[in-house]
């Protein structure tokens, strides 16, 4: 899952920029890597991978067919959010604001990854890969720490947010649908119960009642 993330944010990048000349790498920017790069870069590094609670849900879910139907259920996807920190490196200040600023405005206009740029593991999964650019950072976090972690100098960057979903558990097939209605077969084979007799005033006979002298 995360490798298809990666390639979908290559290409979505590599679409913004334009430019062939601009590579897109997933290394750590460390200060070393810093001194062995000699072309412009965009540099999308991964930091941080934990599990987006606000998106879990409980229960089983439906997986349905062309026509509607229920072929099969399991288990709802859980979503990771990938934190991926965007720094831009040129030989000029300038040129890495203008970078900065035209990845702003791409990640801006997607709410989501592209559809059409997701891999297989992602889209079996048929729902939307939700993005967010440039959020405040958590309170258990600073960007500052990111960058002294990796020991090189504190530089602008992007932070971006991809919730990914995965799928956990397997899938059991559904059992064909119904087709009649409940059709109940009642049997009462107990005799009949005698039916009583005509009461006093309704057509019936009393006996005579007999006085004592």
């Amino acid at each position: 899952m995360i490798h298809e993330v990666d390639e979908a944010l290559r290409d979505l990048v590599r679409g913004q920029i334009g430019s062939p000349d601009v590579e897109v790498v997933f290394d750590a920017p460390t200060r070393d890597w810093a001194a062995r790069r000699n072309a412009p870069t965009v540099n999308l590094y991964l930091y941080d991978i934990r599990e987006d609670l606000k998106r879990r849900s409980r229960g089983r879910q439906n997986v349905y067919g062309e026509e509607g139907e229920v072929v099969s259920r399991g288990l709802p996807p859980r979503y990771f959010k990938l934190s991926y920190l965007i720094s831009a490196w040129t030989q000029r200040p300038e040129d890495e604001h203008r970078l900065l600023a035209t990845l702003l405005h791409c990640f801006l206009r997607h709410e989501a990854l592209p559809a059409a740029g997701l891999g297989p593991e992602l889209s079996a999964t048929g729902l939307p890969v939700p993005l967010t650019i440039a959020l405040p950072p958590p309170e258990d976090r600073a960007f500052a720490d990111v960058w002294s972690a990796l020991g090189g100098e504190l530089k602008p960057s992007l932070d971006l947010v991809v919730s990914a979903p995965v799928a956990v558990g397997p899938l059991y097939e559904a059992g064909p649908p119904v087709e009649e209605g409940l059709v109940l077969h009642l049997d009462d084979t107990r005799a009949p119960a005698a039916e009583p007799g005509p009461a006093a005033g309704e057509g019936g006979t009393r006996a005579p009642r007999r006085h004592k002298r």
